[in-house]
């Protein structure tokens, strides 16, 4: 479809927000790679985000929704469609609380770490092992984010979502079907805000532990690289940067695409690495794995877009 096109279609629905044209997603993503994506939108706030949905859903355009860009590659083509950003939906307010707990509302777009940072700062407690993990709590509910014995699972309390109409609802957490590393949540639906019940805790007790869990991953993980997290899922039973590492593929390279040698499962980005060179490091390393350990190693990160041409 062609540029002016798109415009005409956008123009029509009420919005607020910035929408840009051919954006290269390079901007947008924690790897730093990626192709353009068609349209790339970001509404101003969740009446906007279900109106532009149902514009492009009633125009056949396909809609791809982004958070912080972190734990997604994009292909060297770009995408396809319209990319809809969250990035402007992180207001977090309380709407109640009893003796034990408060119970806290959080857009979508909100980023973790500054969900994280608002219950240390308010003497929150139940997602202090969440500390320094990258994106937003949209993604985080969607990918069923976790560590140190936390997953975000563990607070939801409920959901709101939008799905490619515009239609709301809302899906207790018990109905949300988390696993590890996923949840029921499908791709055309749109998480708009969720609430969290938090444990009332002392504040200085809550940031000694975010500050302990920060400590121990910034000792193991390369977190001021440029990378989408770990790569791999972990496998039953063991970790899947213990199999890369004990596989000898610390260190590996493709392109600008290094395997990191402080944790093996973060591949980063050491300068203008494409995609294809990144999928292909993937492919080398659960090569790899699969021989030494008989081990199928199952991709964590989403990988979306078009081809781009050799």
């Amino acid at each position: 479809m062609k540029a002016q096109n798109m415009k005409k279609i956008i123009s029509g629905s009420p919005f607020e927000g910035d929408v840009l044209y051919m954006e290269p997603m390079v901007k947008h993503t924690s790897l730093k790679i990626g192709g353009p994506a068609d349209i790339f939108a970001v509404p101003r706030d969740i009446a906007s985000l279900a109106n532009i949905c149902s514009t492009l859903k009633q125009s056949g355009i396909p809609v791809f929704p982004l958070g912080g860009g972190t734990n997604v590659l994009v292909k060297d083509g770009g995408i396809t469609g319209a990319v809809v950003c969250l990035k402007s939906l992180r207001r977090i307010g309380v709407l109640g609380r009893d003796d034990a707990a408060v119970y806290v509302v959080v857009e979508a777009g909100t980023l973790l770490r500054s969900f994280v940072h608002y219950a240390e700062e308010n003497g929150y407690s139940g997602i202090e092992g969440l500390a320094g993990i990258p994106g937003t709590v949209g993604g985080a509910i969607c990918g069923n984010a976790g560590a140190f014995g936390c997953e975000i699972k563990d607070v939801l309390v409920s959901v709101e979502l939008a799905d490619l109409n515009g239609r709301r609802s809302v899906l207790r957490a018990e109905d949300v079907r988390f696993g590890y590393r996923t949840s029921g949540i499908t791709v055309d639906q749109l998480i708009l805000k969720a609430e969290m019940r938090l444990k009332i805790d002392k504040r200085e007790e809550v940031s000694a532990r975010v500050h302990n869990y920060l400590t121990t991953k910034k000792e193991k993980q390369p977190l001021w690289e440029a990378s989408a997290g770990c790569v791999f899922k972990n496998p039953p039973g063991t970790a899947a940067g213990k199999l890369i590492d004990e596989a000898g593929c610390k260190g590996m390279r493709r392109g600008d695409v290094e395997v990191s040698g402080l944790h093996a499962n973060f591949f980063i980005n050491r300068g203008r690495a494409s995609a294809s060179d990144f999928i292909k490091l993937m492919e080398e390393v659960a090569d790899r794995v699969n021989r030494k350990f008989g081990v199928i190693l199952e991709p964590e990160i989403r990988i979306v877009g078009r081809n781009g041409v050799d």
